[in-house]
């Protein structure tokens, strides 16, 4: 019952989760505090694109256009209908999970390059659309004073390590369903559709339901990462869904690492992290960032946590061999009376 107990994986966790409940006491600053807690939220997003990258293996470009959709639709919800957070969040997130489904409909019927391609296209036309919607979304001047999420009995959400801890609540429910996915027979699914199509279908798994079911739950996610951004930032304009975020997210996929549970997490975090360190150098700290990005990629090519989980279990493997091996090594006393049982 409690074997989970007995894994390094499982304590490894917990000291993480203890180390970012206690974040906000330690933070040198509220600025720390902020950047923490943008990229929890990026995050979020990450994980959904790395159900469609990492283990469906379909490049889907369409994902800050859902992120912007889900932040609009909760942000026009709450200024529009004086709706509270706790509704305008799931509406949202099921708004885009729609959105995504009569997308991936049309996108789904192609492959490789045109789908790459039309998942672009998609999130330009979503960007332009709330760009140039005046009447709706405001255009280029967007929402402003978007309400803060409601509080839910005595706890309200004005501090800013309040709505700190309510981004890593929703970050850690994030984590346990992708994790519980990607252990399950679904989860086992998507990778055998990443690894070979034909394959697939021909042992009787409906390729275009599960790629659908992935592309959904993955825009769920990114819509609930859209609606935790309106009500922290509580301004939205349309560069929130500027195509070029769909490749910063991307970005923090390759440098955490594809198929795995921790990569979204650590490489939003660190690349966020080299970001605002390198802050200093002004124009020049793209330059070094790229140069870091390559140093990442060429000796980590499955992303930090991918290539730390290699290691991992490289020191796991060897550890059990030692074990084996000196479990089936013979003591002196049974060596010495198997050589006088052969003398004799």
């Amino acid at each position: 019952m409690f074997v989970f107990l007995k894994k390094p994986k499982f304590w490894a966790y917990l000291v993480l989760l203890a180390v970012a409940i206690v974040f906000p006491f330690i933070s040198p600053n509220r600025y720390y505090l902020t950047v923490v807690t943008l990229s929890f939220i990026y995050a979020i997003a990450v994980y959904g694109l790395n159900l469609i990258v990492g283990y469906l293996g379909q490049l889907s470009l369409a994902q800050a256009g859902f992120f912007g959709l889900g932040a609009y639709v909760s942000g026009l919800l709450s200024l529009k209908l004086h709706m509270s957070f706790w509704l305008t969040m799931p509406l949202a997130a099921v708004a885009t999970t729609v959105v995504a489904l009569m997308v991936g409909l049309i996108s789904f019927r192609t492959r490789g390059h045109y789908f790459v391609i039309l998942t672009l296209c998609i999130g330009v036309i979503i960007h332009l659309v709330i760009e140039k919607w005046d009447d709706l979304t405001g255009g280029v001047r967007g929402l402003i004073g978007i309400p803060r999420p409601t509080s839910i009995g005595p706890i309200d959400f004005i501090s800013l390590e309040s709505q700190y801890y309510l981004v890593l609540a929703f970050l850690m429910l994030t984590i346990f369903v992708m994790s519980r996915i990607a252990s399950s027979l679904v989860g086992r699914t998507f990778k055998s559709i990443r690894n070979s199509e034909e394959l697939a279908a021909t042992l009787g798994i409906n390729v275009m339901n599960n790629k659908l079911l992935a592309f959904g739950i993955a825009a769920f996610f990114t819509g609930i990462a859209g609606a935790l951004f309106a009500g922290y930032i509580r301004f939205i304009g349309p560069d929130i869904c500027n195509p070029n975020l769909t490749f910063e997210f991307l970005l923090f996929l390759l440098i955490g690492g594809q198929a795995t549970i921790a990569g979204p997490l650590v490489g939003t975090l660190v690349a966020n992290g080299l970001t605002e360190s390198l802050q200093f150098m002004q124009e020049y700290r793209m330059v070094v960032f790229g140069i870091l990005l390559i140093l990442i990629v060429r000796f980590f090519p499955g992303g930090l946590a991918g290539e730390t989980r290699i290691l991992i279990t490289k020191l796991e493997n060897r550890f059990n061999k030692r074990k084996k091996s000196r479990t089936n090594a013979p003591s002196k006393g049974e060596s010495h009376a198997t050589k006088d049982q052969g003398f004799n």
